[in-house]
C-alpha cells in the first residue's frame, strides 16, 4: 500500500505501510515540497506518483527505512541520474542526502 503525504505517518500508517516489506519501508521524497510517498514494491512506483502530483524529477530522491535497525538507507535505482550528477543508486550529494535524511527522521518520527 502506498501512502502520500505532507505530514508525518500515524502508527495505523506505518503498520498498513510494513504490509510489502514488513521491517523495511521503501520511501521516496520530495525534498523541495516535503512530500513523502512509501510503501511502494518498487521505488518507481512512488515515483510516478509525486511526478503526477507536479514534483519535479530534479528533487524525487528514493531509499528506505529499517524499522529494526532504524537505519535509513539512501539506495535505488531511481537515484541513477547522471544528469543531476548521480550516477549510483546512492545519493551521493551529502546537502541532499541530509535533506533526505532529516524529511525521513520528520515523517517516521514514530519509528525513528
Amino acid at each position: 500500500m502506498i501512502i502520500t503525504k505532507t505530514t508525518p505517518y500515524t502508527k495505523e500508517e506505518i503498520e498498513k505501510l510494513q504490509e510489502v516489506f514488513d521491517t523495511y519501508i521503501k520511501t521516496v521524497i520530495d525534498i523541495e515540497k516535503r512530500i513523502c510517498s512509501a510503501g511502494c514494491d518498487r521505488h518507481y512506483e512512488s515515483e510516478e506518483v509525486l511526478l503526477k502530483d507536479g514534483s519535479n524529477q530534479s528533487v524525487i530522491w528514493g531509499g528506505g527505512i529499517d524499522l529494526e535497525t532504524k537505519d535509513i538507507d539512501y539506495n535505488s535505482f531511481i537515484n541513477i541520474r547522471p544528469n543531476d550528477n548521480n550516477s549510483s543508486n546512492e545519493i551521493q550529494n551529502q546537502e541532499i542526502r541530509k535533506k533526505y535524511e532529516a524529511l525521513t527522521k520528520y515523517f517516521f518520527k514514530l519509528v525513528l
